[in-house]
């Protein structure tokens, strides 16, 4: 038997709430298949499964509160045979978390230990969003079956009754506050954490982006507006190559070592429009072609924004790139994500002097920052890494598509 459990979606997560199974038991599930929803500070995640198999049984149920690590579901292997599908689950407080499971392929970063949260009323996914839109609390409602999980029925009871309505009604902003305020403990526990632990060191150089300007704009010229490349992936792109020549930045520190990884990940930082952030990760950027790319990365951000991430795309971040040009900021120096070793930066474009050939021109040029982890490198593979990461922005035909 396969045990399914809550995974660690980055070093800021210790719970999730248990929203949907999008299975159920004696389903074949694959590699990648998303098969549940669950809840955290950064909104709703989709959560793919790691393990081939047939579902055994289902543990967690709408509305549970569970830590990092704890089983939500057990699988069997296609050979074995059948059990007690129908076995009844224990209440969430009576479980006890497994050792944690990483919901992502092998090569990932170390999960962060979690310790238990306080549980919550079970509720259907139709009553939990009605009761966001009502600005109804769940936790001041009894469901009409005792034992049962809240349902849409008792939502709309307790909206249709004036009498309660002081005991079993909060300001609509209540709810979105405490979200908010959620995350921003999140974001303050992973960023406490980094400059408690991490010796930060910070590097910055101006590049000249005339050639890639000049690249883009012809090549956007010929494309309707939904093919376009962006310069935020022919930036990404860049980072990825450069850190394909310089692979002492693209990993996690954990037990004392830096872990190298496989392939580059790299999160994008993403502000939220009621406020916070958070890091998707794209996979293998330095495969893609920088149209493909371009592609991905809008999607990224639309769902990121929408709330509909995956797990896989906040869980095994190699690398973080922050560009705040959009906001008008010509430099950012960040702070470095756990278990990362390092975070660049981009400004926004700004016409500057500069000298080429013995002549003054001028250019369009962007400030790139490095933020890195001293435990894992020093400053010379930082400038190593800028120095190629300048080459390649200058040289933007080597961004196109992969080197075959």
């Amino acid at each position: 038997m396969i045990e399914f459990t809550m995974p660690s979606l980055g070093a800021d997560m210790e719970s999730g709430t248990f929203v949907e199974w999008l299975v159920k038991p004696g389903d074949a599930v694959r590699r990648g298949q998303v098969v549940c929803v669950i809840e955290t500070q950064k909104g709703a995640v989709e959560v793919e499964i790691w393990d081939e198999g047939v579902v055994e049984r289902l543990v967690a149920r709408p509305g549970d509160e569970l830590p990092v690590g704890a089983v939500m579901a057990v699988l069997r292997g296609a050979a074995e045979p059948a059990g007690r599908a129908d076995k009844p689950s224990p209440p969430a407080a009576e479980r006890t978390p497994r050792a944690s499971r990483p919901a992502k392929p092998q090569g990932g970063p170390p999960t962060t230990p979690a310790m238990p949260a306080a549980g919550r009323p079970r509720i259907s996914p139709a009553a939990r969003r009605r009761a966001v839109e009502l600005g109804i609390d769940p936790a001041t409602l009894v469901p009409s079956q005792p034992g049962a999980p809240l349902q849409l029925a008792d939502v709309e009871r307790a909206a249709a009754h004036p009498v309660a309505a002081s005991t079993t009604r909060v300001a609509p902003s209540t709810s979105a506050e405490a979200r908010k305020q959620a995350m921003r403990e999140a974001i303050a526990a992973a960023m406490s954490r980094s400059n408690r632990d991490i010796p930060h060191y910070y590097l910055g150089t101006t590049l000249r982006l005339d050639a890639a300007l000049d690249w883009l704009e012809a090549h956007n010229a010929t494309r309707p507006l939904a093919e376009r490349a962006l310069l935020a992936a022919l930036q990404l792109r860049a980072v990825a190559l450069a850190l394909r020549d310089v692979p002492a930045l693209n990993g996690w520190y954990s037990e004392g070592a830096f872990l190298q990884a496989p392939d580059v990940r790299i999160a994008v930082a993403t502000s939220l429009r009621g406020g916070g952030l958070v890091t998707p990760a794209l996979r293998d950027v330095d495969q893609l072609s920088l149209p493909d790319l371009s592609g991905r990365l809008r999607d990224l951000l639309t769902r990121a924004r929408g709330g509909q991430l995956r797990s896989s795309e906040l869980s095994d971040a190699t690398i973080t790139v922050t560009n705040l040009g959009e906001l008008g900021m010509e430099s950012v120096f960040g702070v470095i994500y756990p278990p990362q070793v390092a975070l660049v930066g981009f400004g926004r474009v700004v016409e500057r002097p500069w000298v080429a050939d013995g002549a003054l021109v001028v250019a369009r040029t962007v400030h790139a920052s490095l933020a890195a982890d001293h435990r894992a490198t020093d400053g010379a593979v930082g400038a190593r890494f800028l120095t190629r990461l300048a080459e390649y922005l200058e040289q933007p035909e080597t961004l196109w598509k992969p080197e075959s």
